[in-house]
């Protein structure tokens, strides 16, 4: 995903960045469990102060889009009810070890198919 940072608008940029990851998030491009890029290196990525994305990051984290895991980093947070976020963090989880275990995506997906199957 890429994000674009518009300095001629009269938006601030940590809310033009907040905007963007927000959408992103409730569209569907961004999935729960996805890592974001570190702050210092978006920063340098779109050309703006640390603290600006630190900004946009606290507030994606007070509105629950994101969480921020320490040392790990900040990833996008599971969305609507418990049982929908269950299921993201299961699949992030499945995807997770699938990768591990040097699967495609596309075996990986058959899998899931076969076990709904049967």
């Amino acid at each position: 995903m890429r994000f674009v940072i518009d300095p001629g608008a009269s938006t601030p940029p940590y809310e033009q960045l907040r905007v963007q990851v927000r959408d992103a998030v409730a569209a569907g491009e961004l999935v729960a469990g996805a890592k974001l890029p570190t702050v210092r290196g978006l920063a340098d990525e779109l050309g703006l102060a640390v603290n600006t994305v630190a900004r946009a990051y606290r507030e994606l984290e007070t509105d629950g889009a994101i969480e921020t895991r320490g040392r790990a980093g900040s990833f996008v947070a599971p969305q609507g009810d418990a049982a929908t976020r269950q299921a993201q963090i299961a699949a992030r989880e499945y995807v997770d070890r699938a990768r591990r275990l040097g699967l495609d995506d596309a075996s990986a997906l058959e899998l899931v198919r076969a076990a709904q199957r049967g």
